[in-house]
């Protein structure tokens, strides 16, 4: 057995997880269904009142004229590109180095679509107004992703984003969010999801990350974006007979979870100061801006995986399943808040985070031994 595979068995025997909402077990699905009339039609083929219902409702929640519900969020951002340069005739759009469709998708843009990318900023940093001024190569889209995961959630300040949405209006450039977790960035901006999508022209939202559905994405804009992202979606076989159990379960835990993302903001910036406090262990960002975040360990990964494991086994709380070797003596994970956390006494918290930073301060004794 794989150091790897003992750390996620031993993550898998805690009583208490400390990110998430919870294991993603089939309840999830029963849960939402519990209230359901059995008699409720379904949706076919993209129509119908149980789909056409929950599209006008995220359509209202976004400030946007028109949504429509896609399988998943990979298919709806490729047709909302695909959809921007038809428009203008030039095959290229600007994203960050680290962008989901650049190392994520297999190049699904660029073999499916033929659309080039242009890259903006330095890979560990966000995109600033001065990266979009100054792009050589003109581009019909733009997108930005709130926030930037791969770099542990960063974000621009808000003023940034305006400056951004007002260049690209005066230039004719298309400006697409990926808010796979724009939920998530609410309580940072202080704004509501309409007010930072009205600085986009069209706007992609999943409704499985913080809102913990099953799976499924929302892309919203004016009618005339969604209707030809509906042909498109046909094209790319999205219209599946029925997907009413990615719709009911995405609605359920939407009304569940939206209002409680100040919760996992507020918990996320908690949970960061704990890291920060152990020795040897920093967050990225420092102070989070959202529900999710980076913790670095700066010790091998087979060190940190034996030290994660003890505290498993001596506290029955999981922190990770997984580490990510980022240096020869370096390692990180990605956490994001959910509900679990709120399941956590605080004397448990600190009794895991007393135990952490006792075991890395041991490593570097051990390591000047």
């Amino acid at each position: 057995m794989s150091e790897k595979n003992s750390l996620l068995d031993a993550f898998k025997q805690t009583s208490y997880q400390v990110a998430g909402h919870g294991k993603r077990e089939i309840q999830i699905l029963k849960e939402a269904f519990q209230a359901i009339d059995g008699e409720l039609e379904s949706d076919i083929y993209g129509k119908g009142k149980i789909i056409e219902d929950f599209q006008d409702k995220m359509a209202a929640y976004l400030g946007k004229e028109k949504a429509v519900f896609f399988p998943s969020g990979t298919m709806a951002q490729q047709i909302a590109l695909r959809i921007w340069c038809d428009e203008k005739g030039i095959r290229k759009v600007a994203y960050h180095p680290l962008c989901h469709l650049e190392i994520h998708e297999e190049d699904g843009l660029k073999e499916l679509h033929h659309i080039e990318s242009v890259l903006l900023a330095d890979e560990s940093r966000v995109i600033e107004l001065a990266d979009v001024i100054g792009m050589e190569e003109e581009v019909s889209c733009l997108l930005l992703e709130l926030p930037q995961r791969e770099i542990g959630g960063q974000l621009p300040e808000y003023e940034t984003l305006e400056q951004i949405s007002s260049h690209c209006r005066e230039k004719g450039i298309k400006l697409h969010l990926d808010g796979a977790r724009l939920l998530e960035i609410v309580p940072y901006y202080n704004k509501t999801a309409a007010e930072i999508c009205s600085l986009f022209d069209s706007v992609y939202v999943s409704v499985y990350k913080g809102i913990g559905g099953i799976a499924g994405a929302i892309l919203a804009g004016d009618q005339d974006f969604t209707e030809e992202s509906k042909v498109w979606k046909r094209r790319h076989g999205g219209d599946l007979i029925s997907l009413y159990p990615y719709i009911i379960s995405a609605d359920y835990y939407f009304d569940q979870r939206s209002h409680k993302m100040v919760q996992y903001y507020e918990n996320a910036k908690e949970l960061a100061e704990f890291f920060n406090s152990c020795h040897r262990v920093s967050t990225m960002p420092l102070l989070p801006v959202s529900n999710m975040f980076h913790v670095h360990f700066h010790a091998t990964k087979e060190q940190v995986e034996s030290i994660l494991i003890e505290v498993y086994e001596t506290t029955s709380v999981g922190l990770t399943s997984y580490l990510r070797e980022t240096s020869e003596g370096a390692c990180n994970y990605e956490v994001s808040i959910g509900d679990q956390y709120a399941n956590l006494t605080k004397e448990k918290v600190n009794q895991v985070f007393r135990l952490l930073d006792e075991r890395m301060r041991g490593l570097s004794l051990g390591n000047m031994g």
